[in-house]
């Protein structure tokens, strides 16, 4: 039976504590959504990532990967190249290195899409969005999500409007 599944590739394990930014979310927000960490970089690990994404797809899982790795971010394009599923980049260091980081992540040969997502938690949540399009379920979970949102900011107008008074 198919699952839905976020598959988070880190370059190297000093991302880790960037990349589990996005399983925290998935807990906290309640997306039933399976995540799963790994570390293979492309650089310098080629086989092991290619190995690696082979048993991902002959698993039978929905799958959305999100690629996490700072400097050059071969590790986005290789796992686009390779995948049938779609692939998100979330580089650690997109702030440090400004556009210059985006160009690195996105700038793919016709053929080859990667999306880009600077921030873990809004990579999570486009992930969980991809995954939703066959899942009712998933999609009721958005709503309610979306819906504590609006709730959220309803609730700070009031708040303002009276003078900071709950």
């Amino acid at each position: 039976m198919s699952r839905e599944k976020i598959i988070v590739l880190m370059g190297s394990k000093s991302d880790y504590d960037f990349a589990k930014r996005i399983q925290q979310f998935l807990e906290k927000e309640g997306f039933p959504v399976k995540c799963e960490f790994n570390v293979a970089s492309a650089h310098k690990t080629t086989k092991k990532l290619l190995d690696d994404l082979a048993e991902y797809e002959k698993s039978g899982d929905s799958i959305v990967y999100i690629t996490i790795a700072g400097l050059s971010d071969a590790l986005s394009g290789v796992v686009a190249g390779y995948s049938k599923f779609p692939v998100i980049a979330c580089p650690p260091d997109a702030e440090q290195f400004g556009w210059a980081k985006a160009f690195s992540s996105i700038m793919m040969p016709k053929g080859v899409a990667v999306a880009f997502v600077s921030n873990p938690e809004n990579a999570a949540l486009a992930a969980v969005k991809i995954l939703a399009l066959s899942n009712p379920r998933l999609q009721k979970k958005i709503i309610s999500y979306k819906e504590r949102l609006e709730k959220a900011v309803y609730d700070a107008a009031k708040e303002v409007k009276g003078g900071g008074k709950k």
